[in-house]
Formats: structure tokens, C-alpha cells, sequence
């Protein structure tokens, strides 16, 4: 299983908001520079954040893209899936019963047992820490070059 682009780029964008000040409003080509990602393509995963309540869109000339303090605590779980969906590792683990196997099936449970310890980590992992780890690295290796989001 891989994660597509857009959620990384979702989380990215998350944590270079969360690393703003309170009340910042980065436009969607700051952001797009911030999280290394084509500006059209972040324009769909703006959408889905803002969609989700992680972050909010102002229009105008004092615009652009905010993350309210107490989105700062979201998970990275949360941010996976306003772009992904839920995450399956496998029809089986869908709601209702995809699959006439499953009560029977002795991968079943190897397969739930992976995706809840993979959600589990994702939602123990909140975007204001890992901004917060990103800016304590950024201040140990001021000359290290990188994305303003690492």
C-alpha cells in the first residue's frame, strides 16, 4: 500500500500551515512552494482540506488559506483521510461485509490487525508536533537546506 501524492502533499501543507503564526494566510502559491507541489494540484487538496474543516479558505484581497489553532492538533490520519478516504488495506476490512470469506478467512485477521496499527499511528501523530519538530531540527542545522516545512 502507498499513500497517492495528494496526501502527502496534504500533510506537507499542513504542517508548513501549522508552522505559521496564528492568523496566517498563505495564498495557494505560497503554499504550493512551501510544500514542493505543483499549484493545480494543490489546488484539489486545499479543496479537500478546506471540505473537512482542517483549514479555512478566505477570499479577497486579505485571502488565502488558514489553519484556526485548534485544527493545529488534527492528526496525520485525519489530514490522510479528507484527501484519501478511509483507509482499507483491503475490501475485506470495509464496512459491512465485502467479502463471503471474512469469517473464515485466516489472512482477515492479519489484514485488520495492519490497517489498526497504521491508523493508530497516524492519529498519534498530530500536525502542530511535527511542525513543532520541524522547527526544532530547522534551529539544531540552521545550514541544512530542505523544504521550509522539514
Amino acid at each position: 500500500m502507498q499513500l497517492t501524492r495528494a496526501a502527502d502533499y496534504g500533510v506537507r501543507v499542513m504542517i508548513h500551515l501549522a508552522s505559521l503564526p496564528a492568523g496566517s494566510r498563505p495564498n495557494r502559491t505560497e503554499l504550493a512552494a512551501a510544500a514542493e507541489c505543483p499549484e493545480q494540484f494543490l489546488s484539489k487538496v486545499l479543496q479537500n482540506l478546506t471540505r473537512a474543516g482542517l483549514v479555512t479558505s478566505h477570499r479577497g484581497n486579505t485571502g488565502g488559506f488558514e489553519l484556526s489553532r485548534s485544527r493545529r492538533g488534527a492528526s496525520v490520519l485525519e489530514v490522510v483521510e479528507a484527501i484519501e478516504g478511509p483507509i482499507r488495506l483491503n475490501l475485506c476490512l470495509t464496512s459491512g461485509h465485502a467479502c463471503d470469506r471474512q469469517s473464515w478467512c485466516p489472512a482477515h485477521v492479519v489484514w485488520a490487525e495492519a490497517q489498526k496499527a497504521m491508523a493508530d499511528v497516524l492519529q498519534k501523530a498530530s500536525i502542530g508536533d511535527l511542525a513543532q519538530q520541524a522547527a526544532a531540527r530547522k534551529e539544531e542545522s540552521p545550514l541544512v537546506a530542505g523544504p521550509t516545512w522539514a
